[in-house]
């Protein structure tokens, strides 16, 4: 009995100090943000399809393992003129995404339709 007692006291001693810690990969991994700028120039027939190839690509983005958010913003004034907010649990999932099948057909698709580069950046909170 005592020395359940004392492996049981050990083992609590231990978890409190540290060494049951998640592995220091575990304990990198952040949130990382991502805004994108993505400017369409003007197509004839109007926005429909460029905007309806940017649905579906946040739709599917949304589905991705880590994707925590992925939101598309409209400017008021000029409505080619859009803006992703995304939030991805951590840097290899959104390098995952980025790789993604999807990501790839959505960017060869889009690059016609544009009117300047895709401006992508990432961010980190900060702590």
């Amino acid at each position: 009995m005592r020395s359940t007692l004392i492996v049981l006291l050990s083992l609590s001693l231990l978890a409190v100090g540290g060494v049951f810690a998640p592995s220091a990969v575990a304990q990198q991994a952040k949130p990382v943000f991502v805004i994108t700028h993505v400017d369409f120039a003007p197509q004839p027939g109007g926005l429909g399809a460029a905007l309806d190839l940017l649905k579906q690509y946040a739709a599917d983005s949304r589905k991705d393992p880590g994707c925590m958010r992925f939101d598309v913003l409209q400017q008021d004034n000029r409505t080619n003129h859009l803006t992703l907010v995304e939030e991805w649990r951590s840097r290899a999932d959104f390098e995952a995404h980025t790789a993604a099948e999807h990501t790839k057909q959505f960017r060869e698709k889009a690059h016609p339709m544009m009117g300047s580069p895709f401006d992508e950046r990432l961010h980190s909170m900060l702590q």
